[in-house]
C-alpha cells in the first residue's frame, strides 16, 4: 500500500491564491522525487472542538483558514529518498525562504495505508 504524509497548516485568508500558486511548485518537486499526488483542501466547515480541533492544533489565528493536506509515495523508501532529496533541492529551498503560512505551527507525519478503498 502507498505511504501518505499528512500536514495542517493555517494560512491568512488573503494568501489563499499564493499559497495554491506554492503549492503547485511543491508538487512538481515531489513528483520529481517520487510522490504519486497530493491533495490541498482549504477549509470550508472545520468547527471548534470542546476539547481539541484543527484549528488550535495549528494555532489558527483571526483571518487564517486551516489546510489539511497529503502527499502520496508508493511506498515509505521512495518517500524517505524523496523527502531527503528535497531537503537538499536548491528550488524547494528557495521556495521555503517566502511561504504564504508559518511554517512553525504546521503539524505533519508520515503514515502507513491500513485501509484503502
Amino acid at each position: 500500500m502507498n505511504y501518505v504524509d499528512g500536514f495542517v497548516i493555517a494560512v491568512p485568508a488573503a494568501n489563499k491564491k499564493k499559497y495554491i500558486d506554492h503549492a503547485r511548485q511543491a508538487i512538481a518537486i515531489f513528483k520529481k522525487l517520487g510522490a504519486i499526488r497530493m491533495v490541498e483542501c482549504w477549509g470550508d466547515d472545520v468547527p471548534v472542538g470542546k476539547v481539541t480541533d484543527f484549528r488550535g492544533a495549528v494555532k489558527a489565528e483571526e483571518g487564517e483558514v486551516v489546510v489539511f493536506s497529503w502527499l502520496e509515495w508508493p511506498d515509505k523508501a521512495t518517500r524517505d529518498a524523496g523527502m531527503k532529496a528535497m531537503m537538499e533541492d536548491p528550488q524547494f529551498e528557495e521556495m521555503a525562504k517566502d511561504m504564504p503560512f508559518d511554517g512553525k505551527r504546521m503539524i505533519y507525519g508520515g503514515f502507513q495505508s491500513i485501509v484503502d478503498e
